[in-house]
């Protein structure tokens, strides 16, 4: 039997951004201090909205996305 995985992304996502997201593997809020903003915007159905919700999740537990290099 497969293990679900629990996600911590924002509730209010909207469902593009979603799909987006859980059909690139990204289902963790950590998995995105690994990321660039511009690295998730690449994603096909993320948006600036979209985009800052993770980054308020982020902020609220202390965490950012990756700088660029």
């Amino acid at each position: 039997m497969e293990q679900k995985v629990e996600s911590d992304l924002p509730e209010k996502l909207a469902k593009p951004a979603l799909r987006a997201l859980t059909s690139a593997g990204y289902i963790r809020l950590n998995q995105f201090t690994e990321l660039t903003e511009s690295d998730i915007l690449q994603l096909h159905g993320m948006g600036p909205k979209a985009l800052d919700q993770i980054r308020q999740a982020l902020s609220v537990r202390g965490l950012s996305f990756a700088k660029k290099s």
